[in-house]
């Protein structure tokens, strides 16, 4: 623990040295990291096929309409969607059949959501999980897709 305190302090302080604090303040640590890394390329593809369900199949209506929408997204939402999702917009070098968890290899999640469908997507970064309510149409998943991968990126719950 203390070495990596360290190494994140000397890492701050020299961030600092190229760009003023005041510059960077701004910001918080998701919006930094898109700056700094850029926005990845994502294989929604790729994605897919390394994508697992629980509670749905891959031809579950909601499923087929979320993979819909996030082929029509661009590329800054489609990094959100994967910092959403697994905490960071970052995609493995191996590609996302190398996507880690807390407990090592960790595959895409999604899992139908209980409860009712006001409710907004809710994601454990931990599992690369994506719970999903069961929407009644791909607009409705569309508004509230987006909505939780703009507005919810700044916290985490316990669900």
């Amino acid at each position: 623990r203390v070495r990596v305190r360290v190494r994140v302090r000397v890492r701050a302080q020299g961030l600092r040295t190229l760009v003023p604090h005041e510059l960077i303040r701004v910001f918080n640590e998701n919006e930094l990291e898109l700056l700094m890394c850029g926005l990845p390329e994502i294989d929604v593809d790729e994605l897919y096929a390394h994508a697992e369900y629980t509670g749905y199949t891959a031809s579950s209506q909601p499923v087929q309409w979320f993979w819909a929408v996030v082929r029509e997204m661009g590329a800054e939402e489609k990094a959100r969607l994967l910092q959403f999702v697994t905490g960071t917009s970052k995609i493995p070098l191996e590609g996302f059949g190398a996507l880690r968890g807390m407990n090592g290899p960790q595959r895409f999640q999604i899992h139908r959501a209980h409860g009712g469908t006001d409710r907004l997507p809710s994601a454990h970064t931990c599992f690369n999980q994506l719970d999903l309510p069961e929407y009644t149409s791909r607009e409705q998943l569309k508004e509230r897709l987006l909505l939780a991968i703009r507005e919810g990126h700044d916290g985490f719950g316990f669900g």
